[in-house]
């Protein structure tokens, strides 16, 4: 990854005063390039902005390997922010490949929206009554009936995210494995979860779309009044995040097992 401290980088930051402050800084001290003409793209903010960023690439047609520094609150997606030396850490940085989810949600109007997403797909209910989801995995029917507040898909870069807040796996980087996790299950009432394979296709139909609504959210994208939902791995897009080698995002997810 030498050669990319040479290449032309561009420069975006979160709207915050903490991120413009940092880009201001930044841009005196080194050459940046209008994101269209860019190699490498330096993003400022906080892991929401990276998935911002992330998504906004995902149009474009050239996927610019991008490198995060912590200008937000949690910043588990980022590295350190420093103003010396960035092209120097560039060089040196690991490149990891994020291969996001593709959800395809069709509304009980008979609407059907595709979006990405990079560290999970959630199905959520809309009203106070619980959701009723049948649960199938490659066209087969693992749950007919999962009562709960929700179900997500996560990826393994969105597995220390709100997939594990809901008690689900934590996955390594390079599993090539997707967590299926209930949110606040009632029935099956044992039932925690799964861990499935990435090349397999996970399906959601909404047992009583109009009694028991249910919004489907790609990250931050949502389709209200959902009536079947299909996530898949969309491989033909992955993305490349680049890491300082002390602060890799493989030993961090890793190393988060093990938090307190």
């Amino acid at each position: 990854m030498q050669d990319l401290a040479d290449q032309p980088m561009a420069l975006v930051a979160s709207p915050t005063p903490v991120a413009q402050a940092a880009e201001r800084m930044l841009r005196k001290r080194y050459e940046f390039v209008p994101l269209a003409e860019a190699d490498l793209v330096v993003a400022l903010g906080g892991d929401g902005f990276l998935l911002q960023t992330l998504h906004e690439m995902l149009h474009r047609e050239k996927l610019c390997p991008v490198f995060g520094m912590n200008r937000g609150t949690v910043g588990f997606l980022m590295n350190e922010w420093r103003l010396d030396r960035l092209r120097e850490r560039v060089g040196n940085a690991k490149l990891f490949s994020v291969a996001p989810l593709r959800m395809v949600a069709t509304t009980v109007k008979g609407e059907t929206l595709t979006n990405p997403a990079i560290n999970e797909v959630s199905l959520l209910r809309e009203t106070r009554q619980t959701a009723w989801i049948e649960v199938s995995v490659n066209g087969r029917v693992v749950l007919p009936e999962l009562v709960c507040d929700g179900v997500l898909v996560a990826t393994p870069a969105g597995s220390t995210a709100y997939n594990l807040s809901a008690y689900g796996p934590i996955l390594p980087l390079a599993s090539k494995l997707m967590a299926l996790t209930p949110i606040s299950p009632f029935r099956p009432r044992r039932w925690r979860g799964a861990i499935l394979p990435d090349d397999l296709k996970v399906s959601f139909r909404i047992l009583d779309p109009e009694k028991r609504p249910v919004s489907a959210v790609a990250d931050q994208m949502e389709v209200r009044e959902v009536a079947t939902v299909e996530v898949t791995v969309d491989r033909s897009r992955a993305l490349s995040l680049l890491f300082d080698p002390e602060h890799a995002l493989d030993e961090r997810i890793s190393m988060e097992q093990f938090a307190v």
